[in-house]
């Protein structure tokens, strides 16, 4: 009797716990452009409107929850939770906000966080400042620091205007909290992470994995991010993300 109520017991603790194990792996995705490629850049960098529109249909209509990292204690009380984040602030990345604004409907709220380099702010093909503040009044947008100038932040000495100005130009703009940076070029250092910490609650970098909590320590300074890229087919898409 004792073990049969055991393994009952051992059952329902299970049933549980599978909403909690189910999310441990949780998916941050980086994209770029949204625009056709013309022929200048990097190709793999540009993803279509189109099979934008494609992927985000594919996450509302499997029941993803899109986050941002104002939201990250969230994560467990959420089904499905997803980050969609963009790198560098270009001009195109408009085109997500109307895919945005024509796929909300009362259980999807498209969400997503863009990283803009402070000093490049409005130049031709980029986000101006006017751009940044309608998107961050938008509620779809959380706006975020790519630093001031795009350094490799291994090689600066001189961290305060990459890091302090670049996060309080920001937020000028928006009148919203910079908590977040995503690494140029992924890269970084445990010198990187401590000047980091100063100033953002997360530290974002390239490292091609979904996100587990380890329980380690700094671990929100070491965040790692999926490529989506001109080639990801809409299969490809959904095995990145479940």
């Amino acid at each position: 009797m004792k073990k049969y109520i055991f393994m009952l017991l051992s059952l329902v603790y299970l049933g549980l716990a599978s909403p909690v194990s189910a999310q441990q792996g949780v998916p941050i995705l980086v994209y770029h452009s949204i625009a056709e490629y013309k022929g200048t850049g990097s190709k793999e960098l540009y993803v279509t409107p189109e099979n934008f529109e494609m992927q985000m249909k594919y996450l509302r209509d499997h029941g993803f929850t899109l986050l941002t990292f104002e939201r990250w204690q969230e994560m467990d009380k959420v089904k499905k939770p997803i980050f969609i984040t963009f790198d560098d602030g270009y001009k195109n990345n408009l085109n997500a906000f109307r895919v945005f604004q024509s796929l909300r409907t009362e259980r999807f709220s498209p969400a997503a966080t863009i990283f803009v380099i402070s000093d490049f702010i409005g130049r031709s093909n980029r986000l101006s400042a006017e751009d940044l503040k309608r998107l961050a009044q938008s509620g779809y947008f959380s706006i975020q620091s790519h630093t001031a100038t795009h350094p490799d932040l291994t090689k600066v000495t001189n961290f305060s205007h990459e890091l302090k100005d670049a996060k309080e130009k920001i937020e000028r703009i928006t009148g919203k909290p910079v908590i977040a940076l995503s690494y140029p070029y992924g890269s970084f250092s445990k010198k990187v992470v401590e000047e980091t910490k100063k100033y953002y609650s997360f530290g974002i970098t390239t490292t091609p994995e979904h996100f587990t909590p380890k329980g380690m320590k700094d671990e929100r300074y070491y965040l790692p991010r999926i490529y989506v890229k001109n080639s990801t087919t809409i299969d490809e898409f959904a095995k990145m993300v479940e």
